[in-house]
């Protein structure tokens, strides 16, 4: 691990934020939003800030909260186990087509994304009707678990949520799926979605649960978003299973899919794929049990990834930038963390006021990738310089694989 940290300190009334941010903006609604959260009287030692830190509903988009006795369900948010998965093949650039449109249009059918008129017929980016047999086998596994939660909370209404009918599929926004190629011209697969319509109906849930008993105990929070949980109460117990059962249905989402790409693009290219590396499925919305300088905590990291001592992780740049896959230096400073992508510069109504469709075509310019007024505010430049990201937490990970998107599916 590098001897330098390469972390600032922002003291606060009662805590501290240590903000890996030197060469990328941290504007003044992330730096009050974390301030909050750090003057918490549960926060452990202190809260984390990654490169990519920028304001975000319910917590700061880049922060890693490290409690003891409560969790913050807003700071987990309703995409609950959004994350990333990339797997390394055996095919080079040459074995891609010149015109790679029918690869892009392969996935696109193979995997149901935003509102698509692709047929069967979707519902809301998700399957309509039957769904296939090896989603609904992944479901099995999963619906035991799931039965006891919504029996448990009724009023949450799980059992309408699209939970069987989003198994599979990417969802909207910042969602995608991704054809790239590395240093050596090697191809990668990668993808980034989470649980979808039930994780967001469970985190919507507990967070209005979380603000009721804030006011049934008269607590009073400097924003509403840091209602919490104590640890030995019923809905503590609760939320804990439901998002421990969310994170799984995410993990499970983004092993079917890249089942559903490998096979649509081995059916484009007429040949089987043969994996070259065990491939990295990882979170960068949710909490977990460690231990971090000598005592057992809750980690809630809202967009950041855990980067333990060799672990193996995945930080994702914008449409037409870079990724990378990166190995953990376990910095105890962040708590074994890092970035999970470059971080919004601006809003999405910001960049869809300020950029045309042809300064997106111009930045994705040999990306086969839509280019429509409707992915304007993806477009690269409503991110930060994802390069500039890096560097500034070179004390928490190194760069294993460089990738480069060449097709791109958007929700």
């Amino acid at each position: 691990m590098d001897t330098k940290s390469n972390y600032e300190v922002l003291q606060t009334s009662k805590g501290l934020v240590k903000h890996w941010t030197k060469g990328v903006p941290f504007e003044d609604a992330a730096r009050e939003q974390l301030i909050h959260c750090a003057n918490m009287p549960f926060i452990h030692k202190w809260v984390a800030a990654m490169p990519d830190v920028h304001h975000g509903k319910g917590a700061t988009v880049g922060s890693v909260i490290p409690t003891i006795g409560a969790v913050i369900p807003a700071a987990v948010g309703v995409d609950i186990g959004c994350g990333m998965m990339a797997l390394q093949t055996d095919l080079q650039a040459a074995d891609l087509p010149d015109n790679l449109n029918a690869l892009r249009t392969a996935i696109e059918a193979a995997v149901p994304h935003g509102k698509t008129d692709f047929k069967p017929a979707r519902d809301h980016g998700g399957w309509r009707g039957e769904v296939p047999v090896a989603v609904a086998r992944r479901w099995a596994t999963l619906r035991k678990d799931f039965k006891a939660i919504t029996q448990a909370h009724p009023q949450a209404k799980l059992e309408s949520s699209n939970h069987v009918n989003h198994l599979g599929t990417l969802g909207t926004g910042n969602h995608f799926i991704e054809i790239c190629l590395d240093e050596n011209d090697q191809v990668w697969l990668m993808l980034h979605s989470g649980s979808r319509g039930v994780g967001n109906r469970i985190g919507s849930y507990f967070i209005e649960l979380a603000k009721a008993d804030m006011r049934k105990w008269q607590i009073n929070l400097p924003d509403t978003d840091l209602a919490y949980l104590p640890e030995g109460t019923d809905h503590f117990q609760d939320y804990m299973r439901a998002v421990d059962w969310a994170q799984g249905f995410a993990l499970t989402n983004r092993e079917i899919m890249m089942a559903a790409v490998i096979k649509a693009v081995e059916g484009c290219l007429g040949r089987t794929l043969q994996p070259q590396l065990q491939a990295v499925n990882c979170h960068h919305n949710y909490v977990s049990r460690e231990h971090h300088y000598g005592q057992n905590v809750l980690v809630t990291r809202k967009g950041a990834v855990s980067a333990r001592q060799g672990q193996l992780g995945i930080i994702p740049g914008s449409m037409g930038a870079r990724s990378f896959i990166v190995r953990g230096k376990g910095n105890p400073e962040s708590f074994c963390s890092c970035s999970h992508g470059a971080g919004r510069s601006m809003s999405r109504t910001a960049a869809k006021k300020r950029f045309s469709v042809m300064d997106h075509e111009r930045a994705t310019r040999g990306v086969e990738c839509r280019k429509d007024k409707d992915v304007i505010d993806e477009t690269p430049a409503a991110y930060k310089n994802i390069d500039a990201v890096m560097a500034a937490q070179h004390d928490l990970v190194e760069v294993v694989h460089t990738l480069k998107q060449v097709v791109c599916v958007k929700g």
